[in-house]
């Protein structure tokens, strides 16, 4: 059977909500181009985009439903269903995998009684796989409101969702401190950030990518060791391939051969 149509919000919060999409809508030269940052605001009321918010954004920029909905359906950024306080996402491409975000995921399944998706039942936190953060160097990695908490273990993943789902305050490794889903949502539709040293708060690169960058400007960068006591990063070249000891390490033909 169809769908009926989308209830109205209240007449109070649409009215607060049209004030502040105004303020985004003044800020390109085309309407449409809102559309993202208007998903977000609709998102920080509900905690995820609901008919109600598509119906609200179509209306705003003078699109098909349809149309918004073919762009919210296509970023993960966006939540289709009630979700947590905090969104915990837990990195498990192919470098965080194998250093142990496999693991992590799996524990934090188990650890909360939750599948990939899954929220709560005090509502306090959703758990999701997610793609790369761009934070390899910090290996494996937790992302929570996408703020970031480096190299993490299944132990110290299990500590964060409890503190999170108790209601201590906890701090991201680098970047600005935590808030809400909802809070972060409404920053990300493009208003500010009004927590005190929230916007001076900054991440800074890692000490492997800072010594990527030093050999390629062919500085001798200092010794290099992983946090958790592994071995050098910019160790010297090996002759061969540690898992093919028969193969020298490196080219050993000529360009286009």
């Amino acid at each position: 059977m169809p769908q009926l149509p989308a209830p109205a919000y209240p007449d109070d919060v649409r009215a607060r909500l049209e004030a502040d999409a105004r303020e985004v809508v003044a800020r390109y030269p085309d309407s449409r181009s809102a559309l993202l940052p208007l998903l977000h605001l609709v998102q920080s009321e509900e905690g995820h985009v609901t008919r109600t918010g598509m119906r609200f954004c179509a209306d705003v920029l003078g699109l098909t439903t349809a149309e918004v909905t073919a762009v919210a359906t296509f970023y993960s950024m966006y939540r289709r269903g009630p979700s947590g306080d905090y969104q915990v996402g837990v990195c498990t491409n192919t470098l965080c995998a194998v250093l142990g975000g496999d693991a992590i995921f799996e524990t934090l399944q188990e650890h909360l009684g939750v599948a990939n998706g899954g929220t709560t039942e005090d509502g306090k936190v959703t758990l999701e796989h997610i793609e790369c953060n761009a934070a390899c160097d910090f290996a494996p990695v937790v992302m929570v409101n996408w703020e970031f908490f480096d190299n993490q273990t299944p132990a110290s993943a299990k500590r964060l969702v409890d503190d999170l789902r108790a209601g201590v305050q906890v701090e991201p490794t680098r970047g600005a401190p935590l808030c809400t889903f909802k809070d972060t949502a409404r920053i990300l539709a493009g208003f500010p950030d009004t927590r005190d040293g929230a916007v001076e708060a900054s991440g800074s690169s890692g000490p492997a990518s800072l010594t990527g960058l030093r050999l390629a400007k062919g500085e001798n960068p200092a010794r290099v060791v992983h946090p958790r006591g592994g071995s050098a990063m910019n160790a010297p070249p090996q002759d061969t391939a540690a898992s093919d000891p028969s193969h020298p390490a490196g080219p050993v033909t000529e360009e286009g051969e």
